[in-house]
C-alpha cells in the first residue's frame, strides 16, 4: 500500500485499519483525502492478506465533514466543476460501500455532513455515545445528495426525512435508534466492540463472507426477486463445490474448527 498525505493504512493479523488522519481538522475532507480513500479502497480489493476493514479517525473526531477551504474553492465552482467535483466524492463512498471485505466503522467525537456518507456506506458502524452527528447541509442551503443513497437504504425514509430535513444534532444513543449505528457504547468500548464482530468475521470462510457481502448487494441492486431464485441456487451450488465449503462442511462433520478459523 502507498503511503498517504491524509489518511493511513495500518495492517494488522489480516485486519486492516484506515485512518481519516488530519486530526487538526478533525478530520475534515477535502479533495486529497476523497481521492486517497477511493484509491484505497480500491487497492484493498485487490488484495488477499486483509479479512477485515476498519475505518476511524485519529483524534478528537472521526470526521467533521468538508474542510473548510475545500468548502470556499467550491463555492467558486460553476455547475460542471461542481458535478465533476460531486461525482468524486459519490466515487468515495461508492468505494467503501463495494469494497468486498467487511468494513466497520468506529465513529467518536464528530461525524458531520458526508461523514455519514463514510459511516454509512460500511457494514457494521459502532458509535461512542457521546458522538455528535448532523446532517448539516441544509442548513447550508443545500442537500445530502451524494451520501443518501447510502444512508436511506440504512435508515429508511422516514428516518431519513427526519434528520436530513432538519439537519438537527444528535448522539450515539439516538443514531442507534435510527439505526445509523449498529451499536451506541462508551467510548472506552468501541475497541471491545469491534473485536467481538472481527472475532466472527475471522471465524467465518472469507470468501463465503464475501460471497454474502456480494449477494446481498446484487439482491438489493441488481436481481428482482424472479431472478434471485436462479442466482441463489446457482450460488451455492458453487460455493458448496469451492474449496472452503468442502472444508466448511468437513470440519463440521468431523467437529473441529475450519482452516481459517484466525482464532485459534
Amino acid at each position: 500500500m502507498k503511503d498517504f498525505n491524509s489518511i493511513e493504512f495500518v495492517l494488522k493479523d489480516k485486519i486492516g485499519t484506515v485512518w481519516l488522519n488530519r486530526p487538526e481538522k478533525h478530520n475534515a475532507m477535502n479533495a486529497e483525502m476523497i481521492t486517497e480513500i477511493v484509491e484505497c479502497f480500491q487497492e484493498l480489493d485487490a488484495r488477499r492478506d486483509v479479512r477485515v476493514v476498519v475505518l476511524r479517525g485519529k483524534g478528537k473526531s472521526f470526521c467533521a465533514g468538508a474542510d473548510l477551504n475545500y468548502m470556499k474553492s467550491i463555492a467558486e465552482f460553476g455547475y460542471e466543476e461542481n458535478y465533476q467535483d460531486s461525482l468524486k466524492l459519490a466515487k468515495c463512498f461508492n468505494a467503501i460501500y463495494t469494497c468486498s471485505r467487511p468494513t466497520i466503522a468506529l465513529v467518536h467525537g464528530a461525524a458531520i455532513g458526508g461523514a455519514n456518507g463514510l459511516l454509512a456506506a460500511c457494514d457494521f458502524v459502532y458509535a461512542a455515545e457521546d458522538t455528535k452527528f448532523a446532517f448539516a447541509e441544509v442548513k447550508l442551503g443545500i442537500s445530502p445528495a451524494t451520501i443518501s443513497p447510502y444512508v436511506v437504504k440504512r435508515i429508511g425514509e422516514y428516518g431519513s426525512r427526519d434528520l436530513m430535513m432538519t439537519g438537527r444534532r444528535f448522539l450515539g444513543d439516538e443514531a442507534e435508534k435510527f439505526g445509523l449505528a449498529n451499536k451506541s457504547v462508551p467510548a472506552d468500548k468501541l475497541d471491545e466492540t469491534a473485536e467481538g464482530t472481527i472475532r466472527q468475521l475471522m471465524s467465518s470462510g472469507p470468501a463465503a463472507v464475501t460471497a454474502t457481502k456480494n449477494l446481498i448487494y446484487d439482491l438489493y441492486n441488481e436481481f428482482d426477486f424472479e431472478e434471485s431464485i436462479d442466482m441463489t441456487a446457482k450460488l451455492i451450488a458453487k460455493l458448496r463445490a469451492s474449496d472452503e465449503g468442502q472444508e466448511g462442511m468437513a470440519s463440521f462433520l468431523e467437529k473441529r474448527k475450519p482452516k481459517w478459523n484466525e482464532n485459534g
